[in-house]
C-alpha cells in the first residue's frame, strides 16, 4: 500500500527518499531510528559475535562477551530448580500437559463442560506426578519444587481458581442485593487497594497464625492463595465492566420469558460479557504471568528464583545478566502467545459479527 503523501509514479529511490526525510517529523523518526540500531551495534556484539556459547571451563568466559555455556550448564537447574535430578521427567512432562491443555483451550469448540473436566484431570495428574507418594513416584515435597513447572501451575491456578470468583463477585457487585453489592465492593476495593508484594506477606506469614493450631499450609499453597484472590479481584472488575456493557433489554427479555437467573447469566449475560471484554481479560492474565516472579520474596522457588540463585556460582563470572534475560525470554514467549491469541479469538468474533 503506498504512502498518501507519496505519488505512487515515482522511482522507488525516490519514495524511499521522501518516506524518511520528506517532512521534519520523518528526518526526526530517521534519525532517532539510526540513533537506535546504532546504540544496539555493542549489545549485539556482546550477545552474539563475541559470546560464548561452549566452553571448556567456566574461566574462559571471562575474555568477554555473553556467557551462553552458563545456561546450558545450568539449564536444568533454572527450568526445574531443587527437584530431584532424578525424578525431572515428572516436572518435564507435568510442561507438557500445561502446554496440552493450552492447547486444547485455544478452541472454541472445546469450550463448555468437557474442557472443565479436562483441565480437572489435568490438574489432578499434575499433582501427583509433582507430588508423588502414590503409584510408585518418590515423594518430592512442595519445598524441592521449582523452575518453570512452579510457574506455570501458579499462573494457570491463580487464575483458573479465580475466574469463578471472579464471576460471583462481579455479579454481586451489578446486583441488586444491598448486602451482596456492598460484600462484593468491599472485597474488591480492599484487595485491588494493596499491593500483590503485600498479599504474599499477609498469606505466607500472619495468615497461620489465624489457622487453628493443627491446621497446615504449606507456603506454595498460601501463596497459590494469595495469587487467586489478587486475581480474582482484577478479573472481577474486568468481567463488571462487560456487563455494565450489555444492553438491559436482553436481562429484561430474559426475565420476561422466565428464563431462571443463573440459567440467563451462564447462556446469555457472560458470554456477551465476556466477548466484549477479552482485550482486558488478556492483560490480566499476562499480568499475572508476569505477577509469578514476585513469589521469590516469600521464599517459593520458582523459575526466576532458580536463574537468581544459578547466577551465585562461583565457578562462573558473573552470569547474572545472561541468566536473566534468558527467563525474561521464557516469560515473553509465553506473554506474546497470550496476547496474540487473544488477537485471533477478537478477530474471529469482530468477524462472525459482522457477517
Amino acid at each position: 500500500m503506498a504512502h498518501p503523501n507519496i505519488p505512487a509514479n515515482r522511482p522507488a529511490i525516490h519514495r524511499l527518499f521522501t518516506l524518511l526525510f520528506g517532512d521534519w517529523l520523518s528526518v526526526l523518526l530517521t534519525v532517532l531510528s539510526l540513533g537506535i540500531v546504532i546504540g544496539l551495534v555493542p549489545a549485539f556484539n556482546w550477545a552474539v559475535l563475541d559470546a560464548h556459547w561452549t566452553v571448556a571451563s567456566p574461566g574462559e568466559c571471562r575474555a568477554g562477551g555473553a556467557c551462553w555455556a552458563f545456561i546450558s550448564a545450568k539449564l536444568n537447574f533454572i527450568l526445574f530448580g531443587l527437584y530431584p535430578p532424578e525424578e525431572q521427567w515428572r516436572a518435564i512432562i507435568v510442561v507438557i500437559v500445561i502446554v496440552m491443555l493450552v492447547l486444547a483451550t485455544l478452541s472454541p469448540k472445546m469450550w463448555g463442560g468437557r474442557l472443565l473436566v479436562l483441565w480437572a484431570a489435568g490438574i489432578a495428574v499434575m499433582l501427583v506426578l509433582m507430588n508423588g507418594g502414590i503409584l510408585g513416584l518418590a515423594y518430592v515435597p512442595t519445598s524441592k519444587w521449582g523452575g518453570l513447572p512452579v510457574t506455570l501451575l501458579l499462573a494457570v491456578l491463580s487464575l483458573g481458581l479465580a475466574f469463578p470468583f471472579a464471576i460471583v463477585l462481579a455479579l454481586g457487585r451489578r446486583g441488586s442485593l444491598p448486602v451482596m453489592r456492598n460484600v462484593s465492593i468491599f472485597i474488591i476495593e480492599i484487595v485491588r487497594g494493596l499491593p500483590l508484594v503485600g498479599l504474599l506477606f499477609v498469606a505466607a506469614i500472619l495468615l497461620p497464625l489465624f489457622l487453628p493450631p493443627d491446621w497446615t499450609i504449606d507456603k506454595l499453597g498460601r501463596t497459590l492463595a494469595a495469587l487467586t484472590v489478587f486475581a480474582a479481584a482484577y478479573l472481577a472488575e474486568v468481567i463488571r465492566g462487560g456487563l455494565q456493557g450489555l444492553p438491559s433489554g436482553q436481562i429484561e427479555a430474559s426475565q420476561a420469558l422466565g428464563i431462571p437467573y443463573w440459567r440467563m447469566v451462564w447462556h446469555i449475560v457472560l458470554p456477551q460479557a465476556i466477548q466484549k471484554v477479552i482485550p482486558p481479560l488478556t492483560n490480566t492474565a499476562i499480568v499475572m504471568v508476569k505477577n509469578t516472579a514476585l513469589v521469590l520474596i516469600v521464599g517459593v522457588f520458582d523459575m526466576l528464583s532458580a536463574a537468581r540463585s544459578a547466577a551465585t556460582d562461583p565457578a562462573w563470572p558473573g552470569p547474572s545478566t545472561e541468566a536473566y534475560l534468558f527467563v525474561a525470554g521464557i516469560y515473553f514467549v509465553i506473554c506474546y502467545g497470550i496476547a496474540a491469541y487473544s488477537r485471533h479469538l477478537e478477530a474471529g468474533i469482530n468477524s462472525r459479527n459482522h457477517s
